[in-house]
């Protein structure tokens, strides 16, 4: 069986060194990875590559910047020349990124199947990118692997049952990737504090919203002040808008980390801050408790075992949380997100359950 798997960005790179591995032992499969460069620098890209061992990329597209529109566009058009001269059995993309889509969609166009790594994931927010990413993939997929139990039933109210495509509970590849890189984990080389918040903020609905992400840079200079020191890895875009605004942020920001140095940074941190997806699940792994910088989350599971904190940008209850998380204590309970067994389900359903 020959596969491309589309990756582009940060937390799909860590995702498909988690299922390369595994395809490695199932001599029927035959991958390909393709890079579109949605993520480019070294510090969000070449590093992951090189610590996760993932595959040399069979192409790079180098494509990123502009408008989703645009940027989804041109990797349409590498992708059909791609998939046109390599003709795979199948593709497989990760995610809600304008890359997983742009896969998805020059498969689908040329009648070649699509599996979706974490299929059925939904924020009922069709004001973020990611939302119609997602929705829009699981619509042309053949494949649905499903993280959690709420993804599946998500699908089964879209009424996907009924359509002509595979719906598997697979469990979260990312569960995967941290039970299988946990013990590379390394600690950044910088000077931290004993005791620390870890930090991230990236989402286009918190760094393009400028009072939004002004209510948020005077959150974490609360909790910096009143709570514990915040260490924060600082996106690029992030780090733009924030200075396109004119915004005082008093935390100790450091440049993006690798996966190996996240994971460090993860298991020392006594508190998580961050509006990205995978973080959240990622805290709860390592048993910390969260704080999800966002109106709404894909991980209810989390909200609902009293793990993660849902504030939006509000100072007040972004202060609050801090407090209450910090007195917080629990064992996470990884059957809810597959055990670490997704990889491997993935690949036992392509080569013998289809």
């Amino acid at each position: 069986m020959k596969i491309v798997s589309v990756v582009g960005a940060r937390p799909q790179f860590i995702k498909a060194a988690a299922v390369s591995r595994v395809f490695l032992e199932f001599s029927e499969i035959d991958e390909k990875v393709v890079h579109t460069g949605q993520h480019f620098d070294a510090g969000m890209s070449d590093i992951f590559f090189d610590e996760l061992g993932i595959p040399e990329p069979a192409a790079r597209f180098d494509i990123s910047g502009g408008t989703h529109g645009a940027m989804t566009g041109r990797m349409l058009m590498a992708m059909d020349e791609l998939l046109s001269e390599h003709r795979p059995d199948l593709v497989l993309v990760y995610g809600d990124t304008n890359s997983t889509l742009a896969g998805a969609l020059s498969a689908a166009k040329m009648h070649i199947p699509v599996a979706h790594v974490e299929a059925g994931l939904r924020s009922f927010n069709m004001k973020m990118p990611e939302e119609i990413n997602r929705i829009l993939t699981d619509n042309i997929s053949r494949y649905l692997y499903c993280p959690t139990d709420q993804a599946v039933t998500n699908l089964t109210d879209e009424r996907y049952d009924n359509r002509d495509c595979d719906i598997l509970l697979t469990g979260d590849v990312m569960l995967d990737a941290m039970q299988g890189f946990s013990p590379l984990a390394r600690k950044p080389d910088i000077d931290l504090p004993s005791k620390f918040a870890l930090a991230t903020v990236h989402r286009a609905e918190n760094t393009d919203e400028p009072d939004r992400l002004a209510q948020i840079v005077s959150s974490l200079n609360n909790v910096q002040r009143e709570t514990l020191p915040i260490v924060m890895p600082l996106h690029p875009r992030t780090r733009n808008a924030i200075a396109s605004s004119n915004l005082d942020l008093e935390v100790t920001i450091i440049d993006p980390v690798g996966y190996l140095e996240m994971l460090w940074l993860l298991r020392s941190a006594d508190l998580v801050l961050t509006d990205s997806g995978g973080l959240q699940k990622e805290a709860y792994f390592c048993g910390k408790p969260c704080i999800t910088l966002r109106d709404e989350t894909e991980w209810v599971e989390l909200v609902e075992a009293g793990a993660n904190f849902l504030t939006g940008a509000q100072g007040s209850e972004i202060s609050k949380a801090a407090q209450l998380a910090l007195e917080l204590e629990f064992e996470p309970n990884l059957a809810l997100f597959g055990g670490g067994n997704c990889a491997k389900r993935i690949a036992e359903h392509l080569t013998r359950g289809r």
